[in-house]
């Protein structure tokens, strides 16, 4: 029988090592099983500031095969439209996961947007600021046929809001790290509108009134923790 290499044992080693510590640090403990439950419609208010519930348009619908794939991701979804006294709608659609590990990520509006057959014209990230802090946004403009619909929407990985996958994915660590779960949401406001900038200007004006009319739990729970330097 031949020597063992000496550099061939430590290499094989720390791969041992290697695969101990990634099985330790495996994250077991879901965040949102600590936490007070969320319910979403309950927690967002049918009516606020100038805005009422409208049940004559109904948000975007995903077909079959998306609606498996976002029953799978989040285990509790909204989707309402929103008419205040000019006539102008919103429509509002907020998903929300309790379980954002590696195979539970975010379904994001630059995919099903697609999926439903809709092409994405404009894709930026934007700074909105919520009255306690700013937080980073995307705009989409998704069009189909003759309807032009400018998108905001920002997601959340436990207390942190991150839209860009590389923040996404740092912030899911952070949990991961100290063997924990992080919950998420995704927060999303759209309006059929062919003027973008005046579309997000209205979609500013209702987020400002929506996170007004919460209670701070309700808030915090939508735009995470920020600060007056976020």
């Amino acid at each position: 029988m031949k020597n063992l290499n000496p550099k061939h044992f430590v290499i094989g080693l720390c791969m041992f090592a290697a695969a101990g510590m990634a099985l330790a640090l495996k994250p077991t403990h879901k965040i949102a099983d600590s936490e007070p439950k969320i319910d979403l419609e309950t927690m967002i208010p049918r009516q606020f500031g100038d805005w009422k519930l409208d049940e004559s348009l109904v948000p975007l619908v995903a077909n079959p095969e998306q609606e498996a794939v976002i029953n799978k991701i989040y285990s509790q979804t909204l989707a309402r439209t929103y008419v205040n006294s000019r006539k102008e709608r919103i429509m509002l659609s907020i998903a929300y996961g309790g379980d954002q590990s590696e195979g539970m990520a975010v379904h994001k509006p630059e995919v099903c947007y697609p999926a439903q057959g809709f092409q994405i014209l404009k894709n930026t990230t934007e700074t909105f600021a919520t009255g306690v802090g700013n937080i980073p946004v995307k705009r989409l403009v998704a069009t189909q046929g003759p309807r032009i619909e400018p998108i905001t929407y920002w997601t959340t990985v436990g207390d942190a809001v991150a839209v860009t996958g590389l923040k996404w994915k740092l912030n899911q660590l952070k949990y991961g790290l100290t063997g924990k779960i992080p919950d998420g949401l995704l927060f999303r406001i759209s309006s059929i509108q062919a003027d973008d900038s005046a579309a997000y200007r209205m979609q500013d004006d209702f987020t400002h009134e929506l996170l007004s009319a919460l209670r701070p739990e309700a808030k915090e729970r939508l735009i995470g923790k920020t600060s007056p330097t976020t």
